[in-house]
């Protein structure tokens, strides 16, 4: 595992071969700002992206790091003020595409005083989908994010929890069965019940192989559901990539214990240090096999744990190291 920056993985095996279904070239946004819009706030810049078929896709970053802007770019509400990006092989603002696209926002608004139903036969409808079309539709939604037709129907929305809001929006945003579907901190405010639900929801998408890009600031969930991540920081892009190649294997282990024969443990550990009686180092074979070798050996676990980061460890790594060399170049400048 690297823990430089501007970490960028090579393609999965087989994604070369597939659309591509996102693409992005040095794309930036620069907003005007003050009482004479003389001011200029940079959003973000040289954001160059590749995302294919089938992928599940995280945008991470920290507040106000440009990971809504970017969305909104993708989808045409703001304009880039830099580089070029197409959707579905087709330029940014192409209506065609927009008919092929599912959007659930950050802090959606509803109309309160619909039903689920209701609503759901109002966003269909603006895709033009058929009565017959609409009803077949919206049970379908309704038993892909869990919620029961008799609520749908007699429940207003000012009366849905959090976490049925959100899975109204989901509902919402797959009603036209969209190629590619962005999402906005799907689970933004979510009680761990609500998170768990709306988890369950992107992974039964995935596997229906939709396009899925989100952005999220839960990233314990980011490390189930994703095939691949970026870090955002300032409008720049800090890296992109694999888990597997951000943060090494998952099968990999550090071991610990105490005594036994060196001869013994030595082949099963690469790295293998001793002091005393205590030794340590990283598992070459299956943990299972060398945890039933040990009281063979005459030694005791202390501990066995993966060697990989968590996301969410090495998330902290990269920001703190991007924000560290900003501050020293700025530093060296004045």
């Amino acid at each position: 595992m690297s823990s430089m920056s501007n970490v960028v993985s090579s393609p999965a095996s087989g994604a070369a071969e597939r659309p591509v279904v996102i693409e992005t070239q040095d794309l930036g946004k620069t907003y005007r700002t003050g009482f004479w819009l003389n001011q200029r706030i940079t959003s973000l810049q040289h954001c160059s992206l590749t995302i294919y078929q089938g992928e599940t896709f995280g945008l991470l970053g920290p507040n106000g790091a440009g990971k809504t802007t970017l969305l909104k770019t993708l989808l045409g509400i703001i304009r880039p003020t830099a580089g070029q990006a197409q959707l579905l092989g087709r330029p940014l603002g192409d209506h065609t595409v927009k008919q092929r696209l599912g959007y659930l926002p950050e802090n959606p608004y509803f109309y309160d005083f619909l039903t689920g139903w209701e609503f759901l036969q109002y966003t269909a409808g603006l895709f033009g989908l058929s009565a017959a079309a609409r009803q077949r539709r919206i049970v379908e939604l309704l038993d892909l994010v869990g919620l029961s037709q008799t609520a749908a129907k007699k429940k207003q929305l000012r009366q849905y929890s959090k976490g049925m809001l959100q899975r109204i929006g989901i509902a919402q945003a797959l009603v036209n069965d969209p190629d590619l579907v962005f999402l906005d901190e799907p689970m933004s405010g979510l009680d761990p019940t609500g998170r768990f639900q709306v988890r369950e929801i992107i992974l039964a998408l995935k596997r229906e192989g939709k396009t899925i890009f989100f952005n999220s600031h839960i990233l314990s969930d980011v490390e189930v559901i994703c095939d691949r991540v970026a870090i955002l920081d300032q409008g720049n892009l800090v890296c992109v990539g694999h888990l597997s190649d951000l943060l090494g294997t998952a099968d990999e282990y550090q071991v610990k214990g105490r005594g036994g024969q060196f001869s013994q443990i030595d082949p099963w550990l690469d790295n293998l240090t001793l002091q005393g009686d205590l030794w340590h180092g990283h598992l070459t074979g299956s943990p299972y096999a060398f945890v039933q070798q040990l009281s063979q050996m005459g030694s005791e676990l202390i501990s066995l744990q993966q060697s990989r980061p968590s996301l969410e460890e090495f998330f902290m790594a990269q920001i703190s190291q991007r924000r560290a060399q900003a501050s020293s170049e700025k530093g060296s400048r004045s």
